[in-house]
């Protein structure tokens, strides 16, 4: 019979733990939470499935660190590990469990690719009980000497099937079989497929599964509207939809599209920036900064923005172009509505793509409401909030990119982190993603 914990103070939690969270103004634990904390915390192998924005990085952030805590780590041998598939993730999941890990005064390092890896090397000698890292870095790390995974103890896969979608399996099989035999293992997914349900048999050992939100059930305050527009009348919609009231992402098919899009953006006065793979990370970091501020209000993103983005009080994320697998689909929209809160997430389809887009919503389980628009329809605006742009263009001052290595904990980019980030659960709910072709893996 499965155990659920109706309250954080109920989980058998360390006090210091607690008071944490009590800080945080966080008492009520998400049912993720709530399922897999008693088994988490007595050592069982958990296999843990949930929607995106269901609460994972708590769930298995507060047992890992509970479990962790009173221990010290020597250098360049982490004592739990948190694998995750991007570096926004791996930033993020830093963020979020920096101010538990400084209450049980527990160190915590990140090391992702697009950074120093001889800075990486050097907090990782600097002693870190907590290591968060992509698969390709910190196999850079272990084949130099700097990394060691013998002392781990608790082992985590954050977003398994991601991993899998980019080739990473064979990167975390050989990590995996470098961490103490005997120690727990705790793997989350929104989805058990693209070769997880091999992990899982290979190095869990009777696992406990908890599962919550099951299939590709979408969080009830979340609303699906597909526009039915015209090639002639899309490039207006979108620019007017971009230029509402609040911030949006806009997700397209490629870089250059993004890059494009955004220069459109700006020239028709609208805050916007561009998001991909093709920007450097310090890049990367100094635009998801710029979206959370407001000095940014229109995200124009890859699906590398799919996953590992939390950004408080977005409401609505805009396929500009439609995503060509419902997985993609549910990750984009999951950017939405996130804890609870409302959203909504438009697809803007073309005749020639209406049969497409209707197959993918049927596999995503997903029943969207549909109507027919123009640039300047009273529909759009009911839909989006579209309104006018000013037409007068504007640029986005550049801010400091954080020291590579270096940047502030609250942000958990890279280095040691000893907490202040204040992400309370919210900040729990965070994954990431890119668009699936068949291609080596590359180093995260």
């Amino acid at each position: 019979m499965t155990t659920v914990v109706p309250s954080f103070a109920d989980s058998g939690l360390s006090p210091r733990l607690l008071a944490a969270l009590s800080a945080q103004g966080i008492t009520e634990p998400f049912p993720i939470q709530s399922v897999t904390l008693p088994d988490s915390l007595a050592g069982r192998d958990v296999l843990g499935r949930g929607r995106t924005g269901s609460g994972k990085t708590l769930a298995f952030g507060l047992p890992l660190l509970h479990r962790t805590a009173g221990h010290r780590a020597r250098p360049g041998r982490p004592l739990a590990l948190v694998l995750v598939p991007t570096r926004e993730l791996a930033q993020q999941v830093t963020a979020a469990l920096a101010p538990y890990a400084q209450a049980v005064g527990l160190r915590c390092a990140t090391v992702v690719g697009g950074l120093s890896l001889q800075r990486q090397a050097d907090t990782l000698r600097a002693g870190a009980e907590v290591l968060v890292a992509t698969p390709g870095r910190l196999q850079d790390l272990v084949n130099r000497g700097d990394a060691r995974l013998d002392q781990v103890r608790t082992t985590v896969l954050d977003e398994a099937d991601q991993m899998a979608d980019m080739g990473f399996l064979p990167q975390v099989t050989r990590l995996l079989e470098q961490v103490a035999p005997d120690g727990q293992r705790l793997l989350f997914s929104a989805t058990l497929d693209g070769g997880v349900d091999r992990l899982v048999r290979r190095f869990l050992t009777d696992p406990v599964t908890h599962s919550v939100d099951p299939g590709t059930a979408t969080v009830t305050a979340m609303t699906h509207h597909v526009l039915l527009v015209d090639a002639a009348a899309k490039p207006g919609a979108v620019t007017r939809i971009a230029a509402r009231e609040g911030r949006t992402i806009l997700f397209l098919g490629t870089k250059h599209r993004a890059d494009r899009l955004a220069r459109q953006l700006l020239a028709s006065g609208v805050r916007a920036a561009a998001l991909h793979g093709g920007r450097s990370q310090p890049q990367r970091t100094r635009i998801l900064e710029q979206f959370r501020t407001g000095q940014v209000t229109a995200l124009v993103a890859t699906n590398v923005a799919a996953r590992g983005i939390h950004v408080d009080g977005l409401d609505l994320v805009v396929n500009v172009d439609p995503p060509t697998e419902a997985k993609d689909y549910l990750h984009r929209g999951g950017r939405t509505a996130r804890a609870g809160e409302a959203g909504k997430v438009v697809t803007l389809v073309l005749p020639e793509q209406r049969r497409d887009v209707n197959r993918l919503m049927a596999t995503a389980g997903i029943r969207p409401e549909s109507v027919e628009v123009r640039a300047d329809d009273v529909a759009l605006v009911r839909v989006t909030g579209a309104r006018k742009p000013s037409g007068v263009p504007v640029t986005i001052a550049p801010q400091p990119a954080a020291v590579a290595g270096r940047p502030s904990p609250a942000r958990g980019a890279v280095g040691t982190s000893d907490g202040s980030g204040r992400e309370g659960n919210r900040g729990a709910h965070r994954t990431s993603g890119r668009s699936r072709r068949p291609r080596r893996p590359r180093h995260a």
